[in-house]
């Protein structure tokens, strides 16, 4: 037998976001708007649970599913914030990040020539964890639509080779969120079907103006819905790598077994950092919003001046401006930014197909790198002008 490599782990790429991030080491004086990761620190009382698990030697192997104790914190936080009820001997699971969560759900669903349909513009590490378990990808453009699906359009996809719909909001490139209304929309489409919904909802303690929303509190799709979470955005926690799945028992219950095998549990140390995250320090993402917003403000004013059509994002951390007007593709035009301008953007074709003609950019800095980055962007569009 030859020492060949697995064609589905062959075919996929390197995320677009991360390409562009490492260019950076090219280019050290150029301003970098393109990953997101908030710039704050990890809360002090957090970062102390963490190092008091270690002193206390709360460092062995926990329950696959994670501390009780994280998990009651859990669902103490869903109950309270979102009126959400899941168990925690069977509903919740902790995991190695959210995305590892997103993982062990679709290893756990999908089988070959199973279909998941994906809002598009969307994070590009969906696509490649649907194709790993040989799945398919079918995208729904929502480019023409302010990046929010249209129920008819979402319907007209639907087949019987559909096994899930991934959503994401606040979402990741666009930073834009749903009302109520728009998800109930929704709701009377995946009511009429067999199919999962899973809900990439990381953002969700970072919405601007109005309360999350979420497809979770539809009780006429509790058994189809999949939640994922976790601490990576609201408590500035990317690196510690605590995420969460919750959903029906009788899912949840094979899901744990891939997630046994896949990572056994997550770390120990990060379980009790995040109990403290979740029981003590709820305030921390209201307090990091007013920061957020200040900057979304601040980008949105100015790129309006610049003449730039965008969308105002309501959620995250991202704001995804259209270059069309420019006449290049969105990786020559982010290639020149870089070599040209000196700021770091990602092209919004690294968001599938239906991002070109886009680039999202990230607030997720302090206002003097913005504010650098913004100036920069400037200058670098009125020389395109004067071309």
């Amino acid at each position: 037998m030859s020492m060949s490599i697995n064609k589905r782990a062959e075919s996929i790429v390197f995320s677009g976001i991360r390409q562009f991030a490492n260019q950076m080491a090219d280019y050290p004086d150029a301003v970098n708007l393109t990953v997101g990761q908030p710039d704050f620190p990890t809360p002090d009382a957090v970062k102390q649970a963490g190092i008091d698990a270690i002193r206390n030697n709360q460092t062995n192997y926990t329950h696959n599913a994670g501390v009780l104790e994280l998990r009651k914190a859990i669902q103490s936080f869903f109950r309270d914030s979102y009126g959400l009820s899941y168990r925690t001997e069977d509903e919740i699971i902790v995991t190695n990040g959210a995305s590892e969560g997103l993982d062990s759900v679709f290893r756990t669903i999908l089988e070959e020539g199973d279909e998941v349909i994906l809002p598009a513009p969307t994070y590009s590490g969906y696509g490649p964890l649907v194709e790993l378990c040989g799945g398919k990808v079918v995208y729904l453009d929502t480019s023409d639509t302010g990046f929010k699906p249209d129920p008819q359009a979402l319907e007209q996809l639907i087949n019987e080779r559909t096994k899930a719909v991934l959503m994401n909001f606040p979402s990741n490139p666009t930073g834009v969120t749903m009302t109520m209304d728009e998800l109930s929309a929704l709701k009377d489409v995946f009511e009429r079907h067999e199919l999962y919904i899973v809900t990439d909802e990381i953002y969700s303690e970072n919405t601007f103006g109005g309360t999350h929303c979420t497809f979770a509190c539809f009780d006429s799709l509790r058994d189809k819905t999949v939640l994922i979470h976790g601490l990576s955005k609201s408590h500035s926690m990317t690196g510690w790598r605590i995420g969460y799945i919750l959903g029906p028992a009788k899912l949840m219950e094979h899901v744990l077994k891939v997630h046994q095998y896949n990572a056994i549990c997550a770390s120990a140390p990060a379980q009790y950092a995040a109990i403290e995250a979740l029981a003590n320090q709820r305030h921390v993402p209201a307090e990091m919003n007013k920061s957020y917003i200040e900057r979304r403000d601040f980008v949105y004013e100015r790129l309006k001046g610049m003449g730039i059509e965008v969308v105002k994002p309501t959620g995250a951390f991202y704001i995804f401006p259209s270059i069309e007007r420019f006449g290049m593709p969105s990786y020559d035009f982010a290639i020149r930014l870089l070599k040209e301008g000196g700021v770091a953007a990602v092209p919004g074709s690294a968001f599938t197909e239906y991002g070109e003609g886009f680039l999202r950019i990230s607030y997720a800095y302090s206002m003097p790198v913005i504010e650098e980055g913004m100036n920069r962007l400037e200058k670098f569009i009125t020389q395109l002008d004067k071309r």
